[in-house]
């Protein structure tokens, strides 16, 4: 039992970690797409999407030649900072943000469309620097988009497996998460321990979505008084 909720503590840590850093990057490249364009934007939009649809254990292994120990970036952490990533919880991290990228990335791109561009420059005439403008005017606008974005981000984070397991491995209490535990049982023959994981993860994953319906509810009809 003990086993079961360390691996949903895990889980629920590498999840909000995962998408605190999809929110900065998903919504500043979500952003630079819908506002900026030149001759490979779409390009770039095929590329930062292709982890939606590509299996995860390629994932997985496109991560562990970069962040291993022979890897580019992997060598450069070992030597400059002695930092070892693969078989961490940061390597867990880093799989899920990859993987649940796309899920904020488009929804704030999407977002960010929408936003009328005569309110942004109405903003721009009146003095609004372009920070301001974005904090001020587009972010407002398109955060609902963008919230949906990371509710289901943060879902696909915490049901990450090929990907985490490939860099990440499977060491208990350390870098096991829930959903690597339910393989862990059903492999061992522990039946109990692997329902009691199902049932966790259903129930997790089930009150993610129906936050996600109810805050996204709540905001219609603030949204409509903007309008």
């Amino acid at each position: 039992m003990d086993g079961a909720w360390t691996a949903l503590a895990l889980s629920l840590k590498v999840a909000g970690w995962a998408t605190l850093i999809n929110l900065f990057l998903g919504v500043g490249v979500g952003y630079l797409l819908a506002r900026r364009r030149w001759w490979g934007r779409e390009l770039l939009d095929a590329a930062l999407t292709l982890p939606m649809v590509m299996p995860p254990t390629v994932l997985g292994y496109y991560l562990l030649v970069l962040l291993g120990s022979q890897g580019p970036l992997g060598a450069w952490l070992m030597q400059t900072f002695g930092i070892r990533l693969i078989f961490t919880w940061q390597a867990a991290v880093i799989a899920a943000t990859v993987v649940s990228f796309p899920l904020v990335f488009k929804a704030a791109r999407a977002a960010f469309e929408m936003v009328d561009a005569d309110q942004q420059d109405s903003a721009r005439t009146l003095g609004l620097a372009n920070a301001a403008v974005f904090f001020r005017v587009s972010l407002p606008l398109a955060w609902h988009g963008i919230l949906a974005g990371l509710l289901l981000a943060f879902a696909r984070a915490l049901g990450e497996f090929g990907a985490t397991l490939m860099v990440a491995g499977s060491i208990a209490g350390k870098t096991q998460t829930l959903s690597i535990a339910v393989y862990e049982a059903v492999q061992a023959g522990q039946d109990y321990q692997a329902d009691l994981l199902v049932a966790l993860t259903s129930i997790t994953c089930m009150a993610v979505l129906l936050s996600s319906s109810r805050l996204m509810r709540s905001s219609l009809p603030q949204r409509g008084q903007q309008r």
